[in-house]
């Protein structure tokens, strides 16, 4: 690894998070780099607290940039303290110095010579002993303990292993006292250090295990089984066992002693031997209070509401079945309605029936509509389906509640609530447990509540279950539609979808439909059947656009990443007019189709959202890449790439909340593991217009008769009932 040594003289770009492009004057280099010594040199990289006049020793790479020329890429740097008599001087008399003018230095530098500033830092008094006045003392003293503190702390977290990005973010939070914080409770780092690097950096400080540690993985174990299982609380033996198996820790019959220690503290909730993270349960108990509330609400029967709603179907040529009546007949009626129902079921019909005959009967302007009405969904793609075929405007419930990314907090919430009359929620089964208690927290309780979703799409990604509890109480008013309307006479997907959710597959599998077709082929044949379903998308004047390829995992050689891969070469291939970027294993290029993987509310995106790459800039750290998201053009920081992924081909759960044109579905038995009745069902529920499956039927049928997806342990239905019956 090459160094140079010198001055940092000029900065030319400096992003929040350190990176740092500037200008350095070398005074000394590697031999192969002695031509640049005593000339200045643009570097790169990521830094902290770097100063103007301050020496440094630099470890990394001179490398030509093709546009911005020789550059020195920082990977290491260290702060060289003054050499020589002449540099303690300037130090001292420098303005890092307060209190100490050109003639005190002098003094200090005839008293101590090389060695002042390591005096001064060890005792205040020799400064007193060479007769320099105690305010001035104290001013001198100070400074350089202020100026060097830091810098030894950031020597202390590299020598844990720290990144520097990680250094960084530990001394924006923690800017005094990081080495006492550390040593008394290094997992107080938690929301910022992922906690498997924070337990290896604890061996570092400790050779065994303490209580702090303990204690700490004792919540991490619930937390991380709260995570894989979607379960809001754990049996002790699942928390001893993970204990065991994750963190070497045995605690035998002590494991009381310290779960009763955590309860007391707040930070876990015992109830009926079921162990809980303190905001899963408090979750929970909002949940129920608050429905309680909402329901015992009363609002009148609507007056000659079937002339009304035929006069309504007449107006929009839609003729209503009774399920779909009632339907609209409860939101209107009741504070709280739920409504399910697979693909094709009508439920896009009945909240249009909702909003007319809302704005109908109360004698509203749009204006005003907007104002009392609120339409909501868990993810961007899914409140953008939701605003586009009811023609009236959507939001996600993040964006709703204002959610804060840096603080992770909402700002609509129990102490800044939104008064709304009608809220109408899509794809609840997308919603986790804290994000429901949040949006109960943040609107008003004299509010009509309108659920809506499919019971029999896979769960939400965080803990919970809630449309599944809420159903299961039977406290609620619940429509379950079962009328399936085709799109034509020889129209399939809904009916699959029904049989798959049913396990009941009728010997049509293999039939060709309008809308449906099954290719039978060899797991090393799915890739080539797949790419000519795509060109023959393509050669039909379809596009990335209208045809989405859903996989259940990203490994394999069907899996995700392999088929983007081959898939990007179709639908966008390389073009030397057009800019690219590889990082890693991956080629980005303009056009291309991603997908976003994080919430960003000032940006109005969302996770699952997908967008097409309209802007590369290798050469702009800060400005890397622009990406269309729906006619949103968001910039990215080069640092922020993997909150990317191509999305030509994407997960099943990925998809949940969105409907594509044309669906292509592999199946092979190497996606054993992840081949299951809802995540099947979900996935052919997907397609808008055609579904073409590949592969194996064998796997087929494997997913549609495996009901792996286990109960969730949960006990909102349980505190709903109770509540009912106290």
């Amino acid at each position: 690894m090459d160094y140079i040594k010198g001055k940092y003289t000029k900065s030319i770009f400096k992003s929040d998070n350190g990176y740092l492009v500037g200008l350095f004057r070398v005074k000394e280099a590697s031999t192969s780099l002695e031509d640049i010594v005593n000339k200045s040199v643009t570097i790169t990289g990521t830094v902290i607290n770097i100063n103007p006049d301050d020496t440094y020793i630099l470890y990394g790479e001179y490398i030509n940039n093709n546009k911005y020329g020789y550059q020195f890429k920082i990977t290491e740097y260290q702060k060289v303290e003054p050499e020589g008599v002449d540099a303690v001087y300037e130090f001292l008399s420098s303005s890092f110095v307060k209190g100490c003018g050109k003639t005190t230095a002098k003094k200090i530098i005839d008293a101590y010579g090389e060695s002042a500033i390591d005096m001064i830092k060890k005792d205040m008094n020799n400064l007193l002993n060479i007769g320099i006045s105690n305010s001035t003392s104290l001013k001198i003293y100070n400074s350089i303990k202020s100026y060097y503190d830091q810098d030894e702390e950031i020597i202390y977290l590299k020598e844990l292993g720290f990144s520097i990005n990680e250094i960084n973010l530990i001394i924006k939070k923690y800017p005094k006292n990081v080495k006492n914080i550390i040593e008394n409770d290094i997992y107080r780092l938690i929301d910022i250090i992922d906690f498997n690097k924070l337990d290896r950096i604890y061996f570092k400080l400790y050779e065994e295990t303490k209580d702090i540690r303990i204690n700490a993985c004792i919540i991490e174990s619930l937390k991380q089984l709260s995570f894989l299982n979607g379960d809001i609380y754990s049996y002790k033996e699942e928390i001893v066992t993970y204990l065991f198996e994750h963190f070497e820790i045995d605690l035998g019959e002590y494991i009381d002693n310290y779960l009763d220690e955590l309860n007391t503290l707040g930070h876990i909730i015992i109830d009926d031997n079921k162990y809980y993270l303190y905001d899963n349960y408090m979750d929970e108990l909002y949940i129920t209070r608050s429905l309680k509330v909402i329901n015992n609400n009363q609002y009148p029967q609507l007056i000659k509401f079937k002339e009304k709603i035929e006069s309504l179907g007449r107006q929009y040529g839609i003729e209503y079945d009774q399920e779909q009546i009632d339907a609209i007949r409860s939101s209107l009626e009741n504070p709280i309605t739920i409504i399910t129902g697979g693909p094709g079921t009508g439920k896009t019909t009945i909240i249009n029936g909702i909003l007319r005959l809302y704005r109908e009967i109360n004698h509203l302007y749009h204006e005003d509509m907007n104002k009392q009405v609120t339409l909501l969904a868990p993810t961007g793609r899914a409140a953008k389906r939701m605003s586009e075929a009811c023609l009236f405007p959507a939001s996600t419930i993040h964006r709703f509640l204002k959610w804060n990314i840096d603080t992770n907090e909402f700002q609509v919430n129990e102490y800044n609530q939104i008064d709304q009359e009608l809220l109408i929620i899509d794809e609840v089964s997308m919603i986790d447990n804290n994000l429901f208690a949040s949006l109960l927290k943040g609107i008003r309780h004299n509010v009509r509540l309108v659920l809506v979703g499919d019971s029999n799409q896979l769960p939400s990604v965080g803990p919970g279950n809630i449309l599944k509890d809420l159903i299961d109480s039977d406290m609620f008013n619940h429509i379950s539609l079962t009328n399936i309307y085709r799109q034509s006479d020889n129209s399939f997907i809904p009916i699959l979808a029904k049989e798959i959710k049913d396990n009941d597959i009728d010997e049509n599998l293999q039939d060709k439909h309008d809308d449906y077709n099954f290719i039978i082929c060899n797991k090393d044949d799915i890739k080539t059947y797949v790419m000519d379903i795509v060109k023959k998308y393509l050669s039909k004047g379809f596009n990335e656009k209208n045809v989405q390829v859903l996989i259940p995992q990203y490994k394999s050689q069907n899996g995700i990443d392999n088929m983007n891969v081959l898939l990007q070469q179709i639908f966008n291939p390389y073009d030397p007019d057009k800019e690219e970027i590889t990082i890693g294993d991956i080629t980005y290029r303009v056009n291309d189709k991603v997908l976003n993987l994080v919430n960003n509310t000032d940006d109005d995106i969302f996770n699952g959202d997908i967008g097409y790459i309209r802007k590369i800039n290798k050469y702009n750290s800060k400005e890397f890449m622009t990406i269309d998201y729906y006619g949103k053009y968001v910039t990215i920081k080069r640092e922020d790439i993997n909150t990317i992924k191509h999305a030509y081909a994407i997960s099943i759960h990925k998809s949940q909340g969105s409907e594509f044109d044309h669906v292509i579905l592999p199946m092979s038995k190497e996606y054993v593991r992840m081949l299951y009745n809802k995540l099947l069902y979900t996935g052919v529920s997907r397609a808008k217009k055609t579904l073409v499956m590949c592969g194996d039927p064998g796997a087929f049928m494997m997913a549609v008769n495996n009901n792996y997806s286990k109960g969730r342990k949960t006990t909102l239905k349980d505190k709903i009932i109770e509540s009912y019956n106290n």
